[in-house]
């Protein structure tokens, strides 16, 4: 039996036998508001706090939440036992209905179904992949390793070597992916689909003998656990690649450190050790850049404000680079490179920086 099948049975069973009893069941659910979010300094990750509430099936305040919780629940429990994944947007209509005898309904829109879901995950202490939900699929993989992929009651085997440019798309559930075979020294993440393209077409990971994921901007949760399987389970290095602006870095503290919303997930979408390859505001001097720099608008310099005050960028090194971007007011993005030659990031900069371990912590 998967452990979220017999978590579930678990919550199931306890509500059934509170009932037996005349109690009042209940459903503990941690608090996800900023409030209860802390930085473990030791564990590197953004973590959830103590504080949690209890959710009331006879508490008139409670009981439509409760009501919506068990049937999320139930629905989760059919999904497993079927072997069958739902979107988010499948969950919501699948459980949206009328109540006999009365005008109102189980879930009125998605904004309501959602939540609920987010609440049945940290309170079992499951990602939602593993309970059936997905969501949209985003980043790709290319690279020396073979996976199986398990559909139903079907296996693939994919070869991330023999995919062209493109790639191998990464699920929203990764956890019954299997990796046969690698033959790779690190992971290389790049934020944008554009320099992922650019890059598998000058073969660097071949050439280079790393796998290459792209994220396509903020990382899915998908994409978040790939890159953390790879570094725990093939123990493989993971640097990351960005643009040199606040929500690049932003990106990359996601990848290291987890993230608000999802500080409950953590331990299982953080990678604490990830490194940052690049693009900093020290490269614009050193790679004679100043050309190709954008100035800063006013929500770039209000979330470098930000990233700078936060406790995991307030090393030594992070606090020069940000420091520096907001003196020069500039930001930087990784394709600013193409203006020396298509092939020079390929080529130059990021081998460069990977045999000196010019990396950021």
């Amino acid at each position: 039996m998967k452990v979220a099948e017999k978590r579930l049975r678990q919550l199931g069973n306890r509500m059934l036998q509170e009932l037996k009893r005349g109690n009042s069941p209940y459903i503990e659910i941690p608090v996800r508001a900023l409030g209860n979010v802390y930085f473990d300094s030791e564990r590197r990750l953004l973590q959830l706090g103590e504080k949690s509430g209890r959710r009331y099936f006879l508490n008139l305040a409670h009981a439509k939440k409760f009501m919506q919780t068990l049937l999320v629940a139930s629905y989760c429990l059919e999904l497993i036992q079927k072997g069958k994944h739902a979107s988010l947007r499948d969950v919501y209509y699948a459980l949206k209905r009328n109540l006999p005898n009365s005008k109102e309904v189980t879930f009125q829109d998605q904004s309501e179904s959602n939540p609920v879901i987010e609440d049945l995950e940290v309170s079992l202490n499951l990602l939602r992949e593993e309970l059936h939900i997905s969501a949209d699929r985003k980043g790709y993989l290319i690279g020396n390793i073979v996976l199986r992929e398990r559909v139903v009651d079907e296996t693939f085997e994919i070869d991330a070597s023999q995919l062209g440019t493109g790639g191998w798309g990464i699920p929203s559930n990764v956890e019954e992916i299997e990796f046969l075979d690698i033959q790779a020294d690190y992971v290389l993440v790049i934020e944008t689909g554009a320099m992922f393209e650019r890059l598998a077409e000058e073969r660097f990971w071949k050439k280079n003998n790393c796998l290459m994921v792209a994220t396509k901007g903020q990382p899915s949760r998908g994409t978040r656990r790939l890159i953390h399987r790879l570094y725990y389970e093939a123990n493989l290095p993971v640097y990351v690649f960005t643009d040199g602006d606040p929500y690049g870095w932003y990106i990359y503290s996601v990848i290291k450190q987890g993230s608000i919303n999802l500080a409950y997930l953590s331990e299982k979408l953080g990678t604490p050790d990830a490194k940052f390859l690049g693009v900093t505001m020290s490269d614009v001097d050193k790679y004679n850049l100043h050309g190709q720099v954008h100035k800063l608008k006013e929500g770039d310099i209000k979330r470098a404000k930000e990233l700078k005050d936060y406790p995991w960028f307030k090393n030594e090194e992070w606090q020069r680079e940000i420091n520096l971007m907001l003196e020069k007011k500039i930001r930087i993005e990784q394709q600013a490179f193409s203006s020396k030659s298509l092939e020079y990031v390929a080529e130059v900069y990021l081998p460069e920086k990977i045999e000196k371990e010019d990396f950021l912590p």
